[in-house]
């Protein structure tokens, strides 16, 4: 893994564990797929220490993991920001983290999905201008393509693994996932979303589970406010006996009529491979 005080030259996107443990191996296939792709090129990829510390679920222990994140965002060494994995654990130190960033954590971009949503969604509320949903550094070795299209993103802010609706929709945008945005609801991390389209999606959720989510998503007031809402994929669903009914997306579809949110169609985002770059606000 590359070493931040040996890295003096090209761009520097730190990638930090703010959620669930990360495995040193995970990170060393990382930084294999990064030495095939760019072998000495000028971006590396550099693993913050802390991404592999163990406290019980968590990759370190919160004050741990919010000063590895603040580290990381504040130091003008790091030109960007990777979110190394999701999990659980981002919103137990995003409200404290926020007040902590400098101007130079304020020009990076940061990227991420699933449970990094949190700490998405409370940079986007604390205006910071480079906020997007999309793979993360755990993503490298899954793909080619996903893994060239957030680096893309991440060193320039435009990509070619842009999610496609967006080329056409000049409102603003967030994408997220359908279970941490609902609990976000009503909390300090809860940000603005007036006039935005809303794209959701969610992993190894039952069908039951998503449609009790969605029925309190759109009851929201702060959520009637939305431009509207496109359906990502929803992967792994769990088996429902008997069978729900209705597939993730004709739940979300459901639920955005009753509520007078219009339902705008699909959204190229999910737990998979093909989950594309959502950068939050204007075009």
């Amino acid at each position: 893994m590359t070493d931040l005080s040996k890295a003096t030259n090209g761009f520097k996107i730190g990638a930090v564990c703010v959620s669930s443990r990360f495995h040193p191996s995970r990170a060393e296939a990382v930084q294999a797929w990064m030495d095939e792709h760019h072998g000495e090129g000028p971006v590396h990829v550099v693993f913050h220490p802390s991404s592999f510390d163990k406290s019980g679920h968590f990759a370190g222990d919160d004050q741990t993991r919010a000063d590895a994140f603040v580290d990381y965002a504040n130091d003008p060494r790091i030109h960007a920001i990777w979110f190394a994995r999701g999990g659980y654990g981002s919103c137990r130190i995003a409200e404290s983290v926020i007040p902590r960033l400098n101007e130079v954590a304020r020009s990076k971009r940061y990227l991420g999905y699933s449970d990094a949503g949190s700490l998405l969604a409370a940079l986007y509320k604390a205006g910071f201008p480079h906020v997007a949903h999309g793979p993360m550094a755990s993503d490298a070795v899954r793909n080619d393509e996903t893994a060239q299209g957030a680096l893309a993103w991440l060193v320039t802010g435009q990509t070619p693994w842009l999610e496609p609706s967006l080329a056409t929709d000049p409102r603003p945008a967030v994408a997220f996932n359908l279970t941490v945005l609902d609990q976000l609801l009503g909390t300090p991390l809860e940000p603005d979303l007036t006039g935005h389209v809303l794209m959701l999606e969610d992993v190894s959720e039952a069908a039951y589970r998503i449609d009790r989510m969605m029925f309190h998503l759109t009851s929201q007031p702060s959520m009637r406010r939305l431009a509207g809402i496109r359906a990502g994929r929803f992967t792994d669903v769990t088996p429902n006996e008997p069978d729900f009914g209705l597939t993730p997306e004709e739940i979300v579809q459901h639920w955005c009529e009753r509520s007078g949110i219009p339902y705008l169609g699909p959204a190229d985002i999910a737990h998979d491979r093909n989950n594309k770059v959502v950068p939050f606000g204007p075009r």
